[in-house]
């Protein structure tokens, strides 16, 4: 007889023994003999039951696992019989109602923006006009001038060559209306009223609504580097180009340089925008002190005049924030802009062929502020921080 049966109808022996496999021993997880089981053998000191109650116990396991997987099944396929159905439906229905909102709602954007376009090039059309009947006007105006003028002349050219002294002396009062009358008759003078007024089209409306399709569609924003050679020595400047940090002590490492600021807080990027559409951002959370904006390349860097200083000068514009005023500077003129919180990105969208500057809050797009002027040369992205830190973001 094996050491693995002891014959029909008998179950396995103990291979080292050669007896039933009377016992379980929980701690090694398997049958084994009384004399496994007992002082001198391999599993003393384990917990050790009969084999039988731990085949009773694994039979009511098993009776109460199929009770429980009947359980499974049953509500699994009353979930697939009744939820998934209702499920499916509710997904039918709310792709339904989701569809008829987008549709419903760019019907409203469509209508509102088809109404504003036909305001706008209404008003395109008024002023257009408007600039053409006063150009017309000035067409006669003029047009009677020059022939007043011209009668006025051959009148004078007459008396000067076909009258003697006495005749030339008696006709001294004739002489003098029509100097008065010529004298009263203006050189033509510039006026706005004879060009197209550009802001008819403005439009705060349109204004959101391109700056949010432009967002939308532009890849990235401009990767701008900050040029270190500008850099004023109260600021450092990090490895990547890319945060400026202020420092109130003057920076001593800073070697002088014509391109350097010497004395206000500012610096430059490395490369100007000539043409086309352009967008970037920096974070400015950090700061409760900065300027953000562009600047001709002829900006001078040297001196605490206002020539050098930012938004105080015709070589600069700049949205600045000063604890909790903010405001849009050029020139020396400064507009306060009532903003509803401090953004923690500044988002610039440079639009050089519109000749547009435009400011906007990057996380909900709205714009802070706009301005409308021609730039007469390249525009520098430019920067200037007197509180903790300014970061372009990229």
């Amino acid at each position: 007889m094996s050491a693995e049966s002891a014959g029909p109808g008998s179950g396995p022996l103990c291979p080292e023994h050669g007896q039933a496999l009377s016992w379980f021993c929980c701690s090694e997880r398997r049958p084994v003999c009384a004399a496994c089981a007992g002082l001198g053998g391999r599993c003393r000191g384990h917990r050790i039951r009969r084999a039988e109650e731990r085949a009773e116990e694994l039979r009511n396991k098993i009776v109460d696992q199929c009770e429980r997987l009947q359980f499974q099944s049953a509500s699994i396929t009353k979930y697939v019989a009744e939820v998934l159905p209702g499920k499916n439906q509710r997904a039918v229905s709310t792709a339904s109602a989701a569809r008829e909102l987008v549709i419903q709602r760019l019907g409203v954007v469509r209508s509102l923006c088809e109404s504003e376009e036909q305001r706008l090039l209404e008003q395109v059309h008024g002023e257009e006009e408007r600039a053409h009947q006063s150009i017309l006007t000035q067409r006669v105006h003029w047009t009677e001038a020059l022939q007043k003028l011209d009668t006025i002349r051959t009148s004078l050219v007459g008396m000067l060559t076909h009258l003697d002294d006495l005749q030339l002396i008696q006709k001294d009062q004739e002489i003098f209306e029509r100097t008065e009358e010529a004298e009263g008759i203006l050189d033509p003078q510039e006026s706005d009223k004879l060009n197209f007024n550009e802001k008819c089209i403005r439009s705060p409306l349109l204004t959101q609504l391109w700056v949010t399709a432009v967002l939308g569609s532009l890849s990235g924003t401009e990767d701008v580097r900050i040029d270190e050679r500008t850099v004023s020595p109260f600021l450092q400047l990090s490895d990547d180009r890319g945060t400026l940090t202020f420092s109130a002590k003057k920076s001593k490492a800073c070697a002088d340089a014509p391109e350097r600021f010497d004395h206000w807080p500012n610096a430059l990027a490395a490369t100007p925008f000539q043409a086309g559409l352009h967008t970037w951002m920096v974070n400015v959370q950090n700061s409760c002190a900065y300027k953000v904006g562009v600047a001709l390349g002829q900006l001078p860097r040297k001196g605490s005049g206002n020539d050098s200083r930012l938004g105080h000068n015709t070589f600069s514009w700049v949205f600045s924030r000063y604890d909790q005023e903010f405001c849009f500077s050029h020139a020396g003129q400064h507009e306060p802009l009532r903003l509803l919180r401090c953004p923690t990105q500044l988002g610039v969208l440079l639009d050089l062929q519109a000749h547009e500057l435009l400011f906007y809050e990057p996380a909900s797009g709205t714009v802070l502020h706009t301005h409308h002027a021609p730039f007469s040369g390249p525009l520098f992205p430019v920067f200037a921080v007197a509180d903790q830190t300014i970061s372009i973001i990229r």
